[in-house]
């Protein structure tokens, strides 16, 4: 098997880029599909309508209904083909983005990904997460490339709630350690090769972006401020990570999510905020020193994420309910069987149940 590494056609970040649209998408097609929310369309309408008002491209916006799910996909399919539309352009967070590419690839059209927040590393990868209609994750859609184009107005991601970063920043987490976990196994990463000394360069630079400007960035979020430490973050939340996860390859701490995803209680947390926990779980697998676990734990809680079950908003711990998780994570085709050593479904739920002592000991 070759190292692989894969990257979008083109990332461009800076403020006030959406205004440049218009040089971006005429090089792909001239009839542009826009999907976004009701409330992310009022943010960016302005900045696109000027960018479009002297070019021949024209626009359709639709709603995204707010699940990455396959009858979603099926509905905008439909409607992309109506329109005659040629170039899918996704605007918003992680599951409108992985919506967005999953269209296109169905259509098999260009797409350009603007992420309006930084709270996933979706935006350069070649994968969309699928999940049911109400939520339950089902399968990872694996796609043939990275998005032609990834637009970044760190302007308009600075002025998102702090929470949205910082949740990135959790997903953002994960990425060295999932990296080193399929490096030693020598797993395949997420486009069907090994990892190259760039990814894993990547996936480090991102842990230690993080550990440097993640606490200032926080701050400055909070206050709506794009300061140098929250374009820092910005770039590790979303490329960073995004080539860090995809070709350096998942492990355990995003399986451990997807089990999440079956307790209902944690439907109000964000990807991020149940990633990070599940880097916790993960390190707890793999009986990580207690010098780096703790400068996890450190990190997390200086930031603001999750790292017991109650920050998950699980008030109750029922045994079944996490033995679920465990199951869920274990499944057969996630990614817990890219890690160096055989995990079962007991591993993991006294995993989950140690990481969330430890965390709240700690405290």
């Amino acid at each position: 098997m070759a190292n692989m590494i894969g990257s979008p056609s083109r990332y461009i970040q800076g403020k006030y880029e959406l205004k440049n649209l218009h040089i971006y998408a005429e090089k792909l097609g001239k009839n542009l599909f826009i999907l976004t929310s009701s409330s992310g369309k009022q943010r960016v309408e302005p900045s696109i309508t000027e960018s479009l008002k002297n070019s021949d491209i024209t626009a359709v916006y639709e709603d995204f209904q707010g699940e990455c799910s396959m009858s979603e996909i099926n509905r905008l399919i439909d409607l992309c083909k109506k329109g005659c539309c040629d170039v899918i352009i996704g605007i918003g967070g992680g599951k409108l983005l992985d919506t967005s590419k999953a269209v296109a690839y169905y259509l098999n059209l260009p797409v350009i990904i603007i992420p309006t927040i930084a709270s996933t590393d979706a935006p350069c990868s070649a994968l969309s997460v699928i999940y049911s209609d109400i939520g339950i994750f089902e399968k990872y859609l694996f796609l043939p490339s990275s998005p032609d184009i990834v637009l970044v107005d760190t302007e308009i991601i600075s002025k998102a709630p702090a929470r949205l970063l910082i949740s990135g920043m959790g997903d953002a987490l994960a990425t060295y350690f999932e990296a080193r976990a399929c490096k030693a196994s020598c797993a395949s990463n997420c486009i069907g090769g090994h990892t190259t000394l760039a990814a894993m360069s990547l996936a480090k630079l991102c842990y230690d972006t993080l550990l440097s400007d993640g606490p200032k960035a926080a701050i400055a979020a909070k206050k709506n401020i794009c300061t140098k430490a929250v374009e820092n973050i910005i770039e590790a939340n979303t490329y960073l990570s995004g080539i860090g996860f995809e070709s350096g390859g998942l492990a355990a701490a995003h399986a451990i999510h997807n089990g999440f995803t079956a307790i209902e209680a944690t439907h109000s947390m964000y990807h991020g905020e149940k990633v990070a926990f599940g880097t916790l779980v993960q390190l707890i697998l793999e009986n990580a020193g207690e010098e780096e676990l703790l400068e996890v734990l450190d990190f997390c809680m200086e930031v603001g994420l999750p790292t017991t079950l109650k920050d998950l908003g699980i008030k109750e711990v029922k045994k079944e309910e996490i033995m679920e998780v465990a199951k869920l994570a274990c499944a057969k085709g996630d990614t817990m069987g890219n890690m160096p050593f055989e995990v079962t479904i007991e591993d993991v739920y006294s995993a989950i149940l140690a990481a969330d002592a430890y965390a709240a000991s700690y405290k």
